[in-house]
């Protein structure tokens, strides 16, 4: 009987020690290093918005934020490895539209749970995709493209980064929305498509903003719309695709923060907060605007129910495209 007591206490004292381990954990968070894992090659829309914020909270927790770029298999292999990591808040991830919207549906046996796996911390910022043209065609807008596309079925190629990409299922979305013919040619990347549309070997393109703006400002392409529900604050003067006769069409893409799903609660309220504080910073919000994003700071609720959304909504696209992963 005595034994059976010492043993209780021995139980009781392991509970309560891990408790205010835990307690003390949350509340020093963090106190070593934090690894932020970039699920793409350095350069891209990702990887630039991961050094921007991972800059910010190093500064902030006087802990280092380590950028780690993972890329391969549209993102799956970064975000896998976020997905096994321990689960102590001291691993991020940064999720976008392709990753948690596209690949569910994509990749028939994709290699974590984008719902199950992830605790949604808050998205950072919509980045605009654009929907572009060769100067030489004989269009103004996104209406005038449609007719164009329904005068000459099967004529007019769209290009993108690759099939499955996030410029392909834009295409794609187009496509559907409008009930047109037009013939999709996928690149290894957004740079050989670039310049394929300004050699004229493709017709248009939807992507994003970033990509875009350098070849409009040397009118080496045309800028038909912008694929948000609502006008940029950069280009007022440019329509967007919905009001531009494709009533509907918001092909934004969006980056977010995530986490693993058992991250106690606290530090993934700590996480949120902080990386919050970052986004309501103006230098944050000036560098983002200079590329015509906006940043979001969500709650983990809204995040996860956007992903969720996303899924639902690119499902379709996807199974339409006939998309398989590269």
């Amino acid at each position: 009987m005595n034994n059976f007591k010492h043993l209780s206490s021995i139980v009781l004292l392991g509970v309560l020690t891990v408790g205010t381990a835990q307690a003390q954990t949350a509340a020093n968070f963090p106190n070593k290093p934090v690894r932020f894992i970039a699920p793409f090659p350095p350069g891209g829309s990702t990887d630039t918005l991961a050094r921007l914020v991972s800059l910010r909270l190093s500064e902030m927790w006087g802990q280092q934020v380590v950028v780690e770029n993972r890329g391969g298999a549209g993102g799956t292999i970064g975000v896998e490895l976020a997905a096994r990591a321990a689960p102590d808040g001291y691993t991020i991830v940064m999720g976008h539209v392709g990753t948690f919207g596209f690949n569910p549906t994509l990749y028939p046996k994709l290699p974590y749970d984008a719902i199950k796996d992830f605790a949604p911390i808050t998205i950072l910022a919509t980045v605009p995709n654009g929907m572009a043209v060769h100067p030489s065609l004989p269009v103004k807008t996104a209406r005038d493209f449609v007719a164009l596309a329904r005068a000459k079925p099967g004529e007019l190629l769209y290009a993108s980064g690759g099939s499955g990409s996030a410029s392909h299922l834009a295409g794609e979305y187009f496509r559907l929305l409008t009930k047109i013919n037009m013939v999709h040619v996928p690149y290894k990347g957004t740079g050989p498509a670039m310049i394929s549309m300004i050699s004229g070997q493709t017709t248009m393109t939807i992507t994003g903003m970033v990509a875009l703006m350098p070849h409009v400002k040397s009118n080496r392409l045309k800028l038909l719309g912008v694929a948000t529900m609502k006008r940029l604050a950069i280009l007022q003067d440019v329509p967007t695709i919905n009001e531009s006769g494709v009533p509907g069409y918001d092909a934004n893409q969006w980056y977010g923060v995530l986490t693993q799903a058992a991250v106690p609660r606290d530090i993934v309220a700590k996480l949120h907060a902080d990386i919050v504080k970052v986004l309501a910073r103006p230098d944050i919000k000036e560098r983002l605007a200079a590329d015509g994003a906006e940043p979001v700071a969500n709650t983990p609720e809204q995040f996860t129910a956007h992903i969720k959304s996303e899924i639902v909504r690119w499902a379709p696209v996807v199974k339409a495209s006939g998309a398989k992963p590269d």
